[in-house]
């Protein structure tokens, strides 16, 4: 039997959502062992002057406990 955990965790990038999300799993998986996957709650982007600079992704990282 296995038990995972979740955490939530808020990633952004200039490029785009995609790399929002790469870029966030890349970190959590320098902290947490065993990750298993991600879910994507919510995407925002951050708009100057008509333009947009920066996308937001908020996300659930999911990860096994080792016994």
């Amino acid at each position: 039997m296995s038990v995972a955990k979740i955490v939530e965790l808020t990633a952004s990038s200039k490029k785009s959502f995609e790399d929002a999300v790469a870029l966030g799993v890349a970190r959590a998986e320098k902290t947490l062992k065993n990750v298993a996957g991600a879910w994507i709650s919510e995407q925002k982007v951050v708009v100057k002057k008509g333009k947009i600079t920066e996308y937001r992704v908020t996300m659930r990282v999911s990860f096994v406990i080792e016994d």
